[in-house]
């Protein structure tokens, strides 16, 4: 296992950026780059010496500076939508930038995965990890935060995402980052998702307004097309006649992971029938956000090689707190207590594919 650091090109004000390269004995790279600690690439054996990339992503770091669909970025202070773009904490009133309509999405414009990470290499852990201060008030957030983004490949071709976040001061804040990975197992550039299948561990999702917002409601996914109890195809129901499918525009929904406890459990899985390639999704949090993508398409940058991203050409499986937690004190809460640190894991383990030839 190796880390690889090179160039990844300029961006704003002639600003460098720098990829990271981590490997293992399976043949499997994965690729990050400091400017939104993003996850930029996954490459797969696919025999014959060949690779697939199974990440949806760009070349250029400029086009990741502005990211409109948040390509493997990393999302915080909060990921997903605030109702209002405001909420109330310790009995004081915030207000967010409004970035989508009425609502916060991703905690503003002016987002994380827009923003110049520092990098450390962790040779012997084949890791990097990205850091960044945040200072009270950033993005209308109280409290001073330092965060951390550890990126680990395993030898078994899981990708470790390790969150921490330290808060100093008298206030407390909000903390419900997660990663926005696209992903698409039979290639980036592979086209519409709508054959793999997928399993959520989750019984319930939370049903939202038109506007994405939740309404408070924690819903049985049984007898729906919500239902991934069961691996199903994603194209299966996605256009089913149902009104949460119709607000969304396909899934772009929360749901309400089986057996939380706050401790490391399987939250879902996806399967590329045509290739046999496999991802296992694992977290500590009680939330997994399944999205497909359903905004890509005009508008969106040439992607890697040129490749002309589609919609519904990936899903995401994004780990976290519930949308709008914070308007709904009964759901866990993404809040850390002033002077508190707090740390977050969670893990996509990919699998079904060649491992190189003399791998161990």
């Amino acid at each position: 296992m190796a880390v690889k650091q090179r160039s990844f090109g300029t961006f704003s004000e002639g600003r460098e950026a720098k990829l990271y390269e981590l490997s293992n004995q399976a043949g499997a790279c994965a690729r990050f780059t400091d400017l939104g600690a993003a996850w930029v690439g996954m490459e797969l054996p696919a025999g014959d010496g060949k690779t697939v990339d199974v990440i949806l992503g760009y070349d250029d770091p400029a086009i990741y500076e502005r990211n409109p669909g948040c390509l493997g970025g990393i999302v915080g202070r909060h990921a997903n939508r605030i109702a209002g773009a405001c909420f109330e904490l310790d009995g004081k009133h915030y207000q967010l930038a409004k970035n989508q309509g009425e609502n916060s999405l991703h905690s503003g414009p002016d987002g994380w995965w827009k923003r110049l990470f520092r990098a450390e290499v962790l040779e012997e852990e084949n890791a990097v990890r990205f850091s960044l201060e945040e200072p009270d008030g950033s993005q209308g957030f109280p409290g001073t935060l330092f965060i951390s983004v550890t990126y680990r490949l395993t030898a078994d071709s899981a990708v470790e995402i390790h969150y921490a976040a330290n808060l100093s001061g008298a206030k407390h804040t909000v903390f419900n980052p997660t990663n926005h990975a696209y992903f698409n197992l039979a290639g980036h550039d592979a086209g519409e998702v709508s054959a793999q299948e997928v399993r959520i561990d989750a019984d319930y999702f939370t049903p939202t307004d038109a506007v994405s917002i939740p309404t408070g409601e924690v819903r049985a996914v049984a007898g729906t097309a919500f239902d991934f109890t069961i691996e199903k195809p994603i194209g299966r129901d996605i256009d089913a006649p149902e009104e949460q499918l119709i607000f969304g525009h396909g899934y772009d929904h929360n749901f309400a992971l089986n057996g939380y406890d706050g401790s490391l459990r399987f939250a879902a899985s996806a399967f590329d029938p045509a290739s046999g390639r496999t991802l296992s999704v694992f977290t500590d949090r009680p939330g997994l956000q399944f999205y497909t993508a359903n905004w890509l398409g005009d508008g969106t940058p040439i992607g890697k090689g040129g490749a002309v991203y589609q919609r519904r050409g990936g899903y995401c499986f994004e780990t976290q707190c519930f949308p709008d937690a914070l308007h709904h004190p009964d759901w866990v809460q993404p809040v850390i207590g002033a002077g508190e640190s707090f740390r977050t894991t969670s893990i996509y383990r990919f699998g079904g594919f060649l491992k190189t030839e003399g791998a161990n």
